[in-house]
């Protein structure tokens, strides 16, 4: 969360989360599958219903302002 946290807008893609990868390989550098990680947290997320699925990579967060 803490990335689509610093992504400053209701509406994002895959690839803007994907620009997160370098930053979170210094964080976890025994995890050799990012951005895998990255998918299944954004679908933690929607299962939530704190993000939407909008289709093809692009998402919106949706109750940005209850967590």
């Amino acid at each position: 969360m803490n990335c689509v946290d610093l992504i400053k807008k209701d509406k994002f893609t895959l690839d803007e989360v994907y620009k997160f990868e370098d930053k979170l390989k210094l964080k976890y550098p025994h995890n050799n599958f990012i951005k895998d990680k990255i998918r299944q947290q954004l679908q933690i997320l929607r299962d939530k219903g704190i993000i939407e699925f909008v289709g093809r990579g692009k998402y919106k967060k949706v109750n940005y302002g209850n967590i």
